[in-house]
């Protein structure tokens, strides 16, 4: 199970970091106390709608920003621990209708389909080999690349 107190402090920590920042700045900026601030990053405490909305500002962050690749994080975690679990996936990028198993001729064994999750940044393609193995891969999906047009002249 996620915790969203943990994903909420991934997301906050994350872009602290990604603006170079130390616990110290940010907690100055929000007005909450280091300690505190430090435990929220941590997923210990759950923080007010007013405190997240705070610490947002202090980043320069929009709540709704944040709270949206929560939400996207999430949706992702969800996805996966249905995969885990054996529930079919519900999710716009799974497939509509699972492919039926197929058995390959002169021998017992029996494939499944590949099961494949992508929240546009992450894909993880769940392979099930066996009743006793599954195989998980994930890669990150490159951001599309700048093409250069060239004009005649």
């Amino acid at each position: 199970m996620v915790l969203l107190r943990r994903v909420i402090g991934d997301a906050l920590r994350g872009r602290r970091q990604r603006q170079h920042r130390t616990l110290r700045e940010v907690s100055t900026a929000a007005n909450v106390s280091l300690g505190y601030l430090s435990e929220i990053e941590r997923g210990q405490k759950e923080a007010s709608s007013e405190l997240l909305s705070s610490i947002c500002d202090a980043l320069g962050a929009q709540l709704s920003e944040v709270l949206r690749e929560v939400s996207d994080t999430l949706a992702l975690a969800e996805q996966l621990e249905g995969l885990e679990n054996g529930r079919p996936v519900e999710a716009a990028t799974a497939p509509a209708a699972p492919a039926a198993r197929k058995v390959i001729p002169g021998t017992r064994k029996v494939t499944t389909p590949d099961t494949k999750i992508t929240d546009g940044q992450v894909s993880v393609t769940v392979r099930h080999d066996s009743p006793l193995r599954t195989t998980l891969m994930a890669t990150r999906n490159r951001r599309p690349g700048r093409t250069l047009e060239r004009t005649a002249g």
